[in-house]
């Protein structure tokens, strides 16, 4: 037999089409072409394939060889290719049984004495060959992600011999159930001394998926804070967990079963490019806000981001996803992620500090906090200051704390309730809200509607910004356990929107 074809799958976003290797031997000079739109790197799979069957004990077929990796006008990139071009020639040249009686779908990049390399993105093309019902065959290396996939026809190999054999079963793991044991976070929010003001405000953005701004003055706690409200949020669900997967799977990260209903936390540094929050480059990977999709993105000293960077974050706030526009594709990757920032007051950090003198000059201050535009400001739910802690708090015992005096005593507890509550009530929690869900269920009493009305006036509230308290006043009613947004509750949640702080 001269012809043979071998099945194995691009990756474009989150997708894995399906791409179809065939191999036609002919006669003529020795020639070894490949067609249909090869990266660089495709193409020199040719010396690859050749080393790794001559030195795997197969025999090279002479003559004219075309390999044409269908469809045409769709780019194949990386070395995934490499185990299919050998497969397809192997069986073209009658070496391999023809056409096995199920679809087997190849995957893994060939070393010269012909051993198996990992390569990325498995995940994906693993979750799309079980849909399709096809035998999966891949490295060994990528065991671990293609287990997660819960593939019950997945098999391993160590190099092109043991491919050719079939390779090994692979245990599938399942992924439709959360994995046992998946661990919490380290940290308690029970560590950071006092901020109960801050602590009641991490609580409310758990229960809500509301976005939250801490500013405060260097060592008050901002990050240590920050660091502990993945703790507050549950486990993922089973599709919310292969969401995050595939994501990092086009990443080209390797998925850790540890991992795997926990959500992400990414905290970028501020010298991150536009490109490396959003998404983008040549081959079109996902940012940090597509990373943290079910997650919570944190962005400590948010005015020192660049201000493009800062202003790439509107839309997706607002939508949950992110359209990534390029001369060759336009991709649409998730975001819906949980903003959570910190910054301090001024340049210096001590503007208001009542121990620590500013040496700021008002127009520095006002260019400091000018590197935050309005528009974005108006998008985050939740603005709170972080003041520095007195001394004679570390000094008191763990016993004498007060920890109830803002209900954190259970508060991963208290914050699932809520999301409990909202989600059977509404479908989503209360930041995702859309107009007509929350005039729906954010009906006020009159005493409540007159003070959203003041509030409105004295803070000059935009539509979206009364939106935003309303919502914020449904999550604490939801901890409270009230089916209607009561005046105390509203006015915590005015108090929560409060801009910049006063005093500064």
């Amino acid at each position: 037999m001269s012809f043979a074809r071998a099945l194995s799958r691009a990756q474009l976003g989150l997708e894995a089409p399906l791409v179809q290797v065939e191999a036609h031997l002919g006669s003529g000079l020795p020639n070894f072409t490949i067609v249909g739109l090869p990266a660089p790197v495709v193409r020199e799979s040719r010396e690859r394939v050749r080393a790794a069957l001559l030195n795997s004990g197969y025999a090279f077929p002479p003559g004219r060889i075309t390999v044409n990796l269908a469809p045409v006008d769709l780019s194949k990139q990386g070395g995934r290719y490499d185990l299919p071009i050998a497969m397809a020639l192997l069986a073209a040249s009658g070496q391999l049984p023809a056409q096995p009686k199920r679809p087997v779908e190849c995957y893994g990049e060939l070393g010269l004495a012909g051993e198996l390399k990992p390569v990325e993105g498995l995940f994906l093309a693993a979750l799309h060959a079980r849909a399709a019902q096809h035998v999966l065959l891949v490295p060994l290396e990528n065991a671990a992600e293609v287990r997660l996939s819960a593939h019950a026809a997945a098999y391993g190999a160590r190099d092109l011999r043991t491919a050719a054999l079939g390779g090994e079963l692979l245990s599938a793991r399942s992924a439709d159930a959360p994995a046992a044991d998946a661990q919490r976070p380290e940290g308690a929010l029970s560590d950071v001394v006092g901020q109960w003001h801050a602590k009641r405000a991490l609580i409310i953005a758990a229960a809500g998926g509301h976005s939250l701004l801490m500013v405060g003055p260097p060592g008050s706690g901002k990050s240590m804070l920050a660091a502990r409200l993945p703790q507050l949020l549950p486990p993922l669900s089973a599709q919310e967990a292969l969401e995050v997967a595939s994501i990092a799977s086009m990443a080209g990260h390797r998925l850790d079963a540890q991992l795997w209903t926990r959500p992400p936390f990414r905290a970028p540094h501020h010298t991150a490019s536009a490109h490396a929050i959003v998404g983008g480059g040549p081959l079109i990977r996902p940012g940090e806000i597509s990373l943290a999709h079910h997650g919570v993105l944190f962005l400590d000293e948010l005015p020192e981001f660049n201000r493009r960077v800062l202003e790439s974050l509107r839309e997706p706030l607002e939508t949950g996803a992110v359209t990534i526009a390029r001369a060759s594709a336009r991709l649409e990757l998730p975001a819906q992620f949980q903003l959570l920032a910190a910054m301090n007051p001024c340049p210096c950090g001590y503007l208001g500090d009542p121990l620590q003198r500013c040496r700021c000059s008002p127009a520095r201050v006002d260019r400091y906090r000018q590197r935050i535009s309005g528009p974005l400001l108006d998008r985050i739910d939740i603005r709170i200051e972080v003041p520095r802690v007195a001394g004679a708090q570390f000094a008191r015992s763990a016993e004498d704390a007060d920890v109830s005096a803002y209900g954190v005593e259970d508060a991963a507890g208290q914050a699932h309730r809520a999301r409990c509550w909202r989600l059977q009530r509404s479908g989503c929690l209360s930041a995702r809200l859309s107009a007509a869900q929350l005039q729906h269920c954010c009906a006020l009493p009159r005493a409540a509607e007159k003070l959203l009305q003041r509030s409105a006036e004295h803070l000059a509230l935009s539509g979206r910004g009364i939106h935003r308290v309303l919502a914020v006043g449904r999550t604490i009613a939801d901890l409270a356990g009230s089916e209607t947004i009561e005046p105390a509750h509203l006015a915590e949640a005015v108090q929560l929107r409060r801009a910049l702080v006063d005093n500064y």
